[in-house]
């Protein structure tokens, strides 16, 4: 059995980790850590695992999490780029949620997340885990970068069309759509039910912090600078998230359908639908999986790709198991097989 532990397992995440996991078969969480809620029960916290779960919530340096074979950062931004070192030193892999070794450059780190880097050697090692693109280079890491939710549905959508040099790529428009539980479990004015509820906006129009990672994920994968504009938008729903693009196809009759079909054949998680689908987020519901949708406007060269995934578990903490079973050998699907919940 690999020995998990998760540090930071009070938010979303966290407990979406915990309820995927209690289904994996190779797998045991060994430990919990908040600091704020240390020596309470973790059923006691989230009722849903009332008869699961007789974990206690231990602090972040207690001695128990020395002896797990993988950590999983689920918390704030700055917590892991201080504290993973010490987990890789010990030969322990470390898979960080957050956003601390997404971004390769430093300096771009500081600029969006306002916190000085400060360790760049372990920036240098880390390794994108977008599962579909960077298959290979995960099997063989100790520290894992688990992508935004935003930047994993769009990539999905463009992988195809990038890989095969079909579009131009100084003209990609991203609008995308979000539930609520994407800006987490802390208390906030602005995500209260009377706030969101019967209501729709876009926000972070001038700069949203997955911008950045979106903008280099898609200039490594097409090898090429990309001109992007991103508007993600707040809709009054729990889960859920989709993105539609609107791309300009070089040649107006490649045959775009057969393209991703083609690319995604042997991929487990996504799928693509069949001609003039389109994806709904209730579909993927709960579920680690992405469908994606192809459909070319009625006249000229533009193509609408429209990706949805769950933020919570293909956009967080699915992936993140995803990349665990890929590091360790395991088969991808483990733990993973829940389809989406309907209605």
């Amino acid at each position: 059995m690999i020995k998990v532990g998760i540090i930071g397992g009070t938010g979303y995440t966290g407990v979406e980790l915990l309820r995927l996991l209690h289904t994996h078969p190779k797998v045991q969480v060994a430990a919990i850590s908040s600091r704020s809620e240390a020596g309470q029960r973790v059923d006691e916290m989230f009722p849903s695992l009332a008869g699961q779960s007789d974990l206690v919530f231990s602090l972040p340096d207690d001695a128990i999490l020395d002896t797990c074979d993988v950590i999983f950062f689920a918390t704030p931004h700055g917590v892991a780029m201080e504290n993973a070192g010490a987990f890789i030193e010990k030969g322990i892999k470390v898979i960080d949620l957050g956003a601390d070794f997404r971004l390769n450059d430093k300096d771009e780190y500081q600029k969006w997340y306002g916190l000085e880097h400060t360790q760049e050697t372990l920036l240098a090692q880390a390794v994108y885990g977008l599962s579909e693109i960077n298959r290979e280079q995960i099997k063989n890491a100790n520290l894992i970068a688990n992508p935004g939710c935003y930047p994993t549905a769009i990539q999905l959508a463009l992988k195809p069309l990038i890989a095969h040099k079909l579009i131009d790529l100084s003209a990609i428009v991203a609008d995308c759509k979000s539930g609520v539980s994407g800006a987490g479990r802390g208390a906030n004015q602005a995500t209260l039910l009377c706030e969101v509820s019967e209501s729709f906006k876009a926000y972070g129009v001038g700069g949203h912090r997955h911008y950045p990672e979106i903008k280099q994920a898609l200039g490594l994968l097409s090898g090429e600078n990309i001109g992007l504009t991103f508007v993600p938008h707040l809709v009054p729903m729990i889960r859920g998230m989709e993105v539609t693009l609107y791309v300009d196809l070089l040649d107006a009759d490649v045959d775009v359908q057969s393209v991703f079909e083609q690319c995604y054949k042997n991929e487990h998680f996504v799928t693509v639908l069949g001609v003039g689908k389109v994806p709904e987020t209730r579909n993927v519901k709960a579920s680690n999986f992405c469908q994606i949708g192809v459909q070319k406007a009625p006249d000229g060269n533009k193509l609408v790709v429209m990706s949805v995934i769950d933020n919570l578990v293909k956009g967080a903490s699915g992936q993140a198991i995803q990349n665990m079973n890929i590091l360790f050998g395991m088969d991808e699907d483990l733990g993973l097989e829940q389809i989406g919940l309907l209605p």
